[in-house]
């Protein structure tokens, strides 16, 4: 089983003072993420400062810039600040929300470690001189094992600096943000937000409307000063990892229009835009309601109406009509990400989980959408649903009951050339068999994975017999044991034909279990075939043939959330079709080229305009 998603989130001390952003971090908590907080201490550490009746030090840069002189004498007082000031008041503002944290510095069990600094060349009484005790330092190392216990056991754990010295002398000041940026790099995290007192980077910092919504590397450098200069190191240094990376504000996370969003590279050409930087936001299932999100905004920038809806499915739409095509496409992917990265110059190729399945498919949908006269009578609608790749189709299952549709276009790779018009079927099964427990040795002793073993061979071939196309895998095994009991329980998973008798395959696998076997039926999803003489399917023939292609038809063995749809609606006309090859799916080598993205998006601009001008005023069959 996969960890849920992690957010690791930069909170400077004077956000500390707007309790808002307690119930945003409580509010990614509900969602299921893991959570991590990076407390800043500047404010803390004066308040703790002015208690004491003690002068802060400071040293001053040769750029003139100001920096807190830490030399060994100050690092306990700096330390105490973080222990009574700021880290309380991250426990209590989260506390308030009913949530369970764990707060102390990274220094603390030298869960982060740190190297000193070089010697310090400043400006004092006019002239230069090098300072060799200051206490700074950079992160060296991360006891990445200890903080994923820590943030399995609580629901938010809060590190501020310092961090541990690794040569053993006084704990080591470091910058805040880098300090969340290198643990968001060490521990793979999700999503990186560094919170701050402005709407994000500001190209005029006397214009509180003049975000930088977009940056790569080098962007930001001629705008920002002082302590922007930090956030936008470390914002950069985030880059190497796999996160999705903002600076937000002011003191919040909750203003699309108040986020600098930082991305690796640019992307070789505007129409490649959207594409990449959807598959640099990750969205494993359960975890999609940032790229939900910036998917939405993108869309209100263009004029198109879209929203998040309750099962957390990106909706977005054209037209008024009484009569829908659906553009139902995915948003999440399956595990594990990487850094996402472009190669080649004059053929680029964008590599990174999700894009093929299924985020080129969606980018194509939504940039058709944002083009496309929607004619009279039609609304054009786009679904980015949740939960795609796993059992719940939670998003799939809340489009079936909430947007009917007279005509559905399932973005899942076909291949640019290929049009996909049925998929097989989904049978899954959870089989456990129990024994008494017993010394293996006994006479005529059966061990549970024994008795297992045995019925999922009887339950294949009852399948097989009643249905024998399907296709079959055991999908996870476990074993187990208490005093009394022995257990063993597998995931036996049939791709089944369009046609199959579910009911019959649930009888026949009961029938072929055997004694001392329980069956829990997890999914019974029916295959769905179309015709290839569909209004549909006549449109993308025609846009395949008008972009140089032969049109293609297929049968998949998988399944998509066009067998979710075909559980209740009749009579709906339905394809598939997506640019990339599937072949790459879920594999480690994912990747599609911009030529077959670029072939794919106009196949389906033509098919969709195409559709409506078939479709007329009559029907959509």
């Amino acid at each position: 089983m996969t960890a849920p998603a992690l957010y690791v989130i930069k909170v400077g001390s004077s956000t500390l003072l707007h309790p808002g952003v307690f119930a945003e971090i409580a509010g990614i908590r509900a969602r299921g993420a893991r959570v991590l907080v990076v407390a800043g201490g500047a404010e803390g550490i004066e308040r703790h400062y002015r208690a004491l009746g003690r002068a802060m030090p400071q040293l001053t840069l040769g750029n003139g810039d100001t920096v807190r002189y830490c030399p060994p004498e100050e690092m306990p007082h700096i330390v105490a600040a973080y222990r009574q000031v700021t880290l309380p008041a991250v426990e209590t503002g989260l506390a308030a929300h009913g949530l369970a944290v764990h707060a102390c510095v990274a220094a603390d069990g030298a869960l982060v470690t740190g190297t000193v600094n070089r010697p310090l060349k400043v400006v004092a009484d006019g002239r230069s001189k090098i300072v060799r005790d200051h206490r700074a330092g950079t992160v060296a190392e991360v006891d990445a094992a200890r903080l994923t216990a820590l943030l399995d056991a609580y629901d938010v754990v809060c590190l501020s600096p310092p961090v541990r010295d690794a040569a053993g002398g006084a704990d080591l000041n470091v910058d805040a943000d880098v300090l969340a940026a290198t643990l968001a790099n060490a521990l793979g995290a999700d999503h990186l937000r560094l919170v701050t007192g402005t709407p994000g980077v500001l190209a005029d910092p006397r214009d509180p409307e003049s975000t930088i919504r977009d940056a790569v590397p080098g962007d930001c450098d001629p705008y920002v000063s002082g302590r922007m200069r930090q956030k936008i190191r470390a914002a950069e240094l985030a880059l190497r990892g796999t996160a999705d990376v903002a600076i937000t504000g002011p003191h919040t996370m909750s203003r699309p229009s108040g986020w600098t969003r930082f991305w690796a590279a640019e992307e070789p050409a505007p129409d490649l835009a959207l594409l990449g930087r959807a598959a640099r936001i990750p969205s494993v299932s359960h975890d999609e309601h940032e790229l939900a999100s910036y998917l939405a905004e993108w869309c209100r920038e263009r004029g198109v109406d879209a929203r998040v809806d309750e099962a957390g499915n990106l909706v977005a739409e054209r037209g008024e009509g009484p009569r829908t095509l659906l553009l139902l496409g995915h948003l999440d992917t399956v595990p594990f990400t990487w850094p996402v990265r472009w190669t080649g110059e004059e053929s680029p190729v964008l590599h990174g989980r999700g894009t093929v399945d299924a985020k080129a498919s969606l980018a194509a949908f939504l940039e058709v959408l944002a083009e496309t006269a929607v004619p009279d009578g039609w609304r054009l609608r786009v679904v980015g649903a949740v939960e795609e790749e796993v059992s719940s189709s939670r998003g799939a299952f809340h489009v079936r009951d909430h947007y009917p549709a007279d005509a559905v276009v399932v973005g899942e790779p076909s291949g640019s050339g290929a049009l996909t018009i049925g998929y097989f079927g989904l049978f899954k099964l959870r089989v456990t068999a129990t024994v008494p427990s017993g010394h293996s040795a006994g006479f005529q002793a059966v061990s549970a994975p024994d008795r297992l073993i045995g019925s999922l061979e009887r339950i294949r071939a009852a399948v097989l017999k009643e249905a024998d196309e399907a296709l079959s895998a055991v999908i996870d095994l476990r074993c187990g044991a208490d005093a009394d009991r022995q257990w063993a329980t597998a995931i036996l998973n049939f791709r089944v034909p369009p046609g199959a008798d579910l009911d019959a395959l649930r009888a026949d696998a009961r029938d072929a279990a055997g004694d001392g076997v329980d069956i829990a039926f997890l999914r019974a999803t029916p295959g769905h075939a179309g015709p290839r003489t569909s209004t549909l399917a006549k449109a993308f023939a025609r846009g395949i043939n008008r972009c140089g292609g032969r049109p293609r038809f297929l049968l998949k063995k998988g399944t998509s959330d066009m067998n979710t749809l075909a559980t209740t609606w009749r009579d709906i006309p339905m394809v598939a079709y997506g640019p990339g090859d599937s072949t790459l799916d879920h594999t480690r080598d994912e990747h599609i080229d911009a030529a077959e993205y670029r072939r794919g998006r106009a196949v389906l601009r033509e098919a969709v305009a195409a559709f409506f001008a078939l479709s007329g005023t009559g029907g959509a069959r």
